[in-house]
């Protein structure tokens, strides 16, 4: 069995900051020990990496991404091959994808076919939520036998009528069908059916530039769905309730009105409205449509309320909804008519470093940032103690991160399949120098010797927050 020795580094997790080395025998963390005790000294090993000045942190779980997306006449532009490569040059070691269901058929046929996309091509470890686009008697029945399999977690939409709305009875279904088999609702609160009125006006309006997205894509019509998401969540027995992609602070207010009064309710929040913003979307000669995501950007004033929420809890988790689009080709078909620009911004590989420049300008603490970016989107979706962490019996999915390193983001230099950058030209200070996932190098000082295929299907717990 390979052993490999981690030393000299600063040990940081959701819980605790200790000057400690770490031996990885195979695929798993056999032990912590204080630099320099004699526990530490008496390890052999086949392989040392010195971490010296260095941090050592668990492998970043990003839990909403979307790789090969079908979406708007067009798909994804990364594919699990390049995507989760690119994930793991950026510090995650794994992603929990969406499953589609498509309209009339049912759940299985859905999860089949991104079980036939990712298997043999992920360079680090992949789950799997499920969307429910189609709720019916047999979907309902389904997700009990996805629960028994390891994908214990089901989005809804109440925006995009038409593709993968649901309505309120629908929802309510499917929360109650939850409630019963321990499954977690994923819900994106937006109110698609006012939304869609909206657009229309602004369409015939003449109102056709990428700013407009975010314009009719209100923040209160996100709160109200926030709110009604939760009531109906109550109603139907108290599943839990995660609410994907947070962006305005009337949506947090929500978030922690429920929270506080005991209910099993989580939102998560992405990295391009804690730094991006409606100045963005309004970018002249359609340079805005590189920023169309949904929930959109929003003023800058809201990130405030987001830095907030991540630091009292009232969030929880930081993903990426990374879907990502090509400027050229993709984004482009929405021309003249913002409705028709793909919804979706890159951003797999940035998270943690955007997330560590948050610690540097005082955002948030260290431990903080490894807990939403790694222990509790690894609790909230049943992968705690084998991903999230570095304690013995944990997955060795480990990284030394330089936080006095300087970079630029761009897309002249980041791995994703996509031809722009989000954070094009955006200094940060702190770099991912060597990657474990399952205790084999995927990067190895700044070099990538990762392989597709590495990456296993992990079938996942129940929410780990409230079972």
């Amino acid at each position: 069995m390979r052993r490999v020795v981690i030393r000299g580094g600063l040990v940081v997790t959701a819980t605790d900051e200790i000057e400690a080395d770490v031996l990885v025998e195979g695929e798993r963390v056999a032990a912590l020990a204080e630099r320099g005790s004699d526990a530490a000294q008496g390890w052999t090993a086949d392989h040392v990496i010195d971490a010296t000045g260095k941090y050592v942190i668990p492998g970043g779980v990003d839990a909403h991404t979307h790789m090969e997306l079908p979406f708007g006449g067009t798909s994804a532009s990364d594919t699990f091959e390049t995507g989760t490569r690119a994930a793991a040059w950026g510090g995650t070691t794994t992603v929990v994808d969406f499953a589609v269901q498509s309209k009339g058929q049912a759940l299985r046929d859905g999860l089949d076919a991104w079980y036939a996309k990712a298997a043999g091509h992920c360079a680090i470890d992949y789950a799997f939520h499920m969307i429910l686009s189609d709720v019916t008697d047999a979907s309902l029945k389904e997700m009990d036998l996805l629960v028994d399999e390891g994908i214990t977690s089901f989005k809804l939409f109440m925006a995009y009528p038409g593709v993968f709305y649901s309505d309120d009875g629908q929802i309510l279904r499917a929360m109650q069908r939850a409630a019963g088999n321990g499954g977690t609702i994923m819900m994106h609160a937006e109110n698609g059916i006012a939304i869609d009125v909206l657009v229309e006006q602004a369409l015939a309006a003449g109102r056709t530039d990428p700013r407009y997205h975010g314009e009719v894509r209100k923040v209160l019509l996100e709160a109200e769905a926030t709110h009604r998401a939760v009531q109906l969540a109550r109603v139907a027995g108290g599943p839990p309730l995660y609410v994907v992609h947070v962006s305005a602070e009337e949506a947090v207010r929500e978030l922690a009105v429920a929270r506080d009064a005991g209910l099993p309710v989580f939102g998560e929040t992405c990295p391009q409205y804690l730094f991006l913003s409606t100045d963005n979307l309004a970018e002249p000669d359609f340079e805005g449509a590189k920023y169309v995501c949904s929930t959109p950007l929003r003023p800058r004033e809201h990130q405030a309320a987001l830095w907030r929420g991540l630091r009292t809890d009232d969030l929880q988790v930081v993903s990426t909804d990374h879907c990502p689009f090509c400027f050229s080709g993709q984004k482009e078909l929405g021309r003249g008519d913002f409705s028709k620009i793909p919804n979706g911004i890159p951003g797999v590989e940035n998270r943690m470093d955007l997330l560590h420049q948050a610690v540097v300008e005082g955002h948030i603490s260290r431990r903080r940032w490894i807990d939403i970016a790694c222990a509790a989107p690894a609790r909230m979706f049943g992968l705690y103690g084998r991903k999230g962490t570095i304690a013995p019996g944990a997955d060795a999915d480990i990284v030394v991160y330089d936080p006095a390193a300087e970079q630029t983001l761009s897309a002249e230099t980041h791995h994703m399949n996509v031809d722009y950058s989000a954070y094009e030209g955006k200094r940060i200070t702190g770099q991912v120098v060597t990657v474990l996932s399952r205790g084999r190098t995927v990067i190895d000082e700044r070099r990538y010797t990762g392989r597709a295929g590495h990456g296993v299907f992990l079938p996942r717990a129940t929410c780990q927050y409230v079972n």
